[in-house]
């Protein structure tokens, strides 16, 4: 069943991303964790800026805090923008060259219909229904603006949903699909069945 199929060649795809995501995770870990081991370095310079602060101590080490608090979010967001753009790059490239995504290879779909501007604007549209809106919404949470950062996560529901739930509608397109005018089917493979030889080709017995 194409639905189906459909749905098992999203799942395959997205555990892609959920991988990519693990290995920026640990990676962002690992610079976070960095910066620690810096913070001597970091109470040196912020010393001398108390030293330097004729009095206003506060300031300085406010100003110590909030540069290692920025690298901090510096690299969350940084690794989510790589995220995102991957996603896309993975999308925009699979589509491009062999019209279907290692998923969709796998459950045996492909796109028609495309050209390189259809197979950008698709990937852009998968993007942003599957990964990038919740990107923005955890980089707005770590930038401390809860209410936009919960807005943000309510428009990906909304959108992915917008995405998704017309697969199961009589004509099984997406709204990605309907966006760039491409269609996913499924790929008939045929068997070449041999001829009966002729009767002149009979053996003798």
């Amino acid at each position: 069943m194409l639905k189906s199929r459909r749905a098992m060649a999203w799942c395959l795809d997205f555990c892609l991303v959920v991988c990519l995501a693990s290995l920026l995770a640990v990676l962002t870990f690992h610079r976070i964790s960095a910066l620690v081991t810096d913070v001597p370095e970091l109470a040196a310079r912020g010393g001398w800026e108390i030293l330097g602060s004729k009095g206003d101590v506060l300031d300085a080490t406010q100003g110590m805090g909030g540069s290692l608090w920025r690298k901090t979010v510096g690299y969350v967001e940084q690794a989510f923008a790589v995220l995102v753009l991957a996603t896309f790059l993975y999308q925009w490239v699979t589509i491009t060259l062999t019209g279907r995504t290692l998923g969709k290879a796998v459950m045996g779909l492909r796109i028609t219909q495309r050209t390189p501007r259809r197979a950008a604007l698709r990937a852009a549209a998968t993007t942003v229904a599957d990964v990038a809106l919740y990107a923005l919404a955890c980089c707005l949470l770590v930038e401390g603006m809860v209410v936009l950062s919960a807005l943000c996560w309510a428009a990906s529901v909304v959108v992915f949903l917008l995405n998704a739930v017309p697969v199961l509608s009589p004509s099984r397109r997406s709204m990605a699909d309907r966006l760039t005018g491409t269609v996913v089917e499924s790929i008939r493979f045929t068997r070449q069945v041999a001829a009966p030889p002729a009767p002149g080709d009979l053996p003798a017995w």
